[in-house]
């Protein structure tokens, strides 16, 4: 039998991240736009400065129900009459909230971007908050806490961050309320939210897509353009303080045949500059079905379909204020808990023990590296990185000096950044799982005061 040879790859063709044009309309507005020929499905993302620590007292979950009400019709258009003209114009339009702000989200083919941008800007301009459909956003919200509540991961996170911050700290609350905050939401909160934090001069907006033959400063001037409202001075800004002392906490989950792991700590954001090192380094330890966790626990143990470890931007400023969880997430069967955090302290230790390899940090910068030109073919891509970068406070061409030092990052940066990132001694591990089975096992491990809570 004859084989063909191997295929062999071709000279690497020379990408870098998208660089955006920036500008400002008269209302104050900052616009950057990315043209990017071919991408006929256009995507605009508008960062609104509304945080989630701006939510009044008693009120956690409102700019969630405010995000969600921005599709929920306008001065100009019914619920069912806005949701009909984004359908004729092929568009889609979404919102959420998260601690740096509210995101707004719209794809649109280039052809409909006019009137999209236009329904965009009623939106953001005149949103409608009626009574009805206010209470219709809120009792959604309400039925959607005891499915969270009954989901491990989910779960496991609200603790998490229960256990991590203060809680005089808006992030140590669940990041859409509760039961108690949503049920007090009304349209007139939503509306006093609405008018304290929703304006042009602090928000900014990026459309990335192909704009050739497009006049975008006319089409900006006559729908975004529209958009008025007050400046207002910057918000102070609490510092974030975590409480990162080594220890356990079971959510007990009698009978649970699965015990879900969320194993975190609080640690420096990208305006750091560990945070190349500290990308490379996480990703070894357990970015891919090849990295260091998934090689013990899931290949050669058996205990999981998959552990990962990542870091992920709670809040961002360039004055060093901001932090990143940095976390170790999975699950496995209830009895090889104990076995399976064993042997995952053990990974922890013999990592800052001996190092990384060469062999790994070539194969993770290749994976973070090389895949780029992929992971951002398309516009919404493109824009939710932009607009990331706005949130977070940092340069335009933050994600292409980043490409550049994740390449020139050596082993023992990356391992020297990761063993600081998950130190086995100020790890918060977080278990949802059947206690009467799981504490006792967890216990013996040593690995830090174990408590039980109901959930």
């Amino acid at each position: 039998m004859q084989f063909h040879p191997q295929p062999q790859a071709g000279p690497a063709t020379p990408w870098a991240f998208p660089a955006p044009e920036r500008g400002a309309l008269p209302n104050g507005l900052v616009v950057l736009r990315c043209d990017r020929p071919g991408q006929k499905l256009v995507a605009v993302e508008v960062n609104l400065a509304a945080p989630l620590e701006a939510e009044p007292q008693g009120l956690d979950g409102v700019a969630t129900i405010m995000s969600r009400a921005f599709t929920e019709g306008t001065d100009k258009h019914s619920a069912e009459e806005f949701a009909a003209e984004l359908e004729r114009c092929g568009a889609t339009l979404d919102a959420y909230a998260d601690h740096p702000g509210i995101r707004v989200s719209l794809e649109v083919p280039v052809s409909r971007l006019p009137k999209a941008l236009g329904l965009l800007a009623d939106a953001l301009r005149a949103p409608a908050f009626a009574d009805g459909e206010i209470d219709r956003l809120v009792r959604n919200r309400l039925d959607e806490i005891p499915h969270e509540a009954a989901n491990p991961s989910r779960r496991a996170a609200k603790q998490l961050s229960k256990e991590l911050f203060p809680a005089s700290l808006r992030m140590s609350r669940p990041r859409q309320g509760t039961e108690e905050t949503v049920k007090a939401i009304d349209s007139a909160a939503v509306r006093a939210f609405y008018e304290a934090h929703v304006r042009p001069a602090t928000s900014t907006a990026v459309v990335v897509g192909d704009l050739t033959g497009i006049d975008l400063d006319a089409v900006l001037a006559d729908t975004l353009g529209e958009w008025t409202g007050n400046t207002a001075a910057p918000r102070p800004v609490p510092p974030i303080t975590a409480d990162d002392t080594g220890r356990v906490v079971i959510v007990d989950r009698p009978g649970a045949v699965q015990t879900q792991l969320l194993i975190g700590r609080i640690g420096p954001d990208r305006h750091d500059r560990v945070w190349p090192a500290q990308v490379l380094g996480t990703y070894c330890l357990g970015g891919t079905l090849t990295s260091r966790l998934d090689r013990v626990l899931r290949e050669e143990k058996g205990y999981t379909y998959g552990v990962r470890a990542f870091g992920q931007v709670m809040r961002s400023a360039a004055d060093g204020s901001g932090a990143a969880m940095l976390a170790i997430s999975g699950s496995v069967d209830t009895e090889s808990t104990g076995p399976a955090l064993d042997d995952l302290w053990k990974v922890l230790r013999t990592l800052a023990a001996e190092g990384l390899t060469d062999a790994e940090r070539d194969v993770a910068v290749q994976n973070l590296v090389g895949v780029a030109p992929l992971k951002y073919e398309t516009a919404s891509a493109v824009a939710g990185t932009l607009a990331d970068q706005v949130e977070q406070h940092l340069p335009d061409d933050f994600q292409a000096q980043l490409y550049a030092r994740l390449a020139t990052t050596g082993t023992v940066e990356a391992t020297a950044a990761v063993v600081n990132a998950f130190p086995v001694d100020k790890l918060v591990t977080i278990l949802v799982g059947d206690a009467s089975q799981i504490a006792e096992p967890v216990r013996a491990l040593n690995i830090g005061e174990v408590t039980v809570v109901t959930g």
